[in-house]
């Protein structure tokens, strides 16, 4: 999967003439932690149920089309792409909130994460 497919994917949505921005977020694994210590690799669990949850919340938001993500599981190396977040909408004010509350809700209730 890639932007590219899920951007391609809200185009064919039946409510597309309704967008006025498509926002997207492209999450990769760092070379350091958040603390700075060095990350070759990371594993990520996700939970499904959650996400298809947290997806649908999103959508039900005013002005919001369409919500696509997709977390990638396994063990993952640096530059590796983890998560993609599609968001589309009508005007700024509601897609960007929704994008960044939909990145923050996923990363804290879907994944779990080990660096090594």
């Amino acid at each position: 999967m890639s932007l590219d497919a899920l951007i391609a994917q809200v185009k064919q949505h039946p409510r597309y003439p309704e967008v006025g921005m498509i926002l997207c977020h492209n999450g990769v694994v760092r070379a350091t932690s958040r603390d700075g210590q060095p990350v070759t690799e990371l594993t990520v669990q996700a939970d499904r149920r959650r996400l298809a949850e947290i997806i649908t919340a999103i959508k039900n938001r005013p002005g919001i089309v369409e919500v696509l993500a997709v977390v990638r599981e396994g063990t993952l190396r640096v530059g590796d792409d983890v998560m993609y977040v599609v968001v589309a909408g009508d005007i700024r004010e509601n897609v960007f909130p929704a994008l960044q509350d939909a990145v923050n809700t996923i990363k804290r209730d879907v994944t779990k994460k080990t660096e090594r």
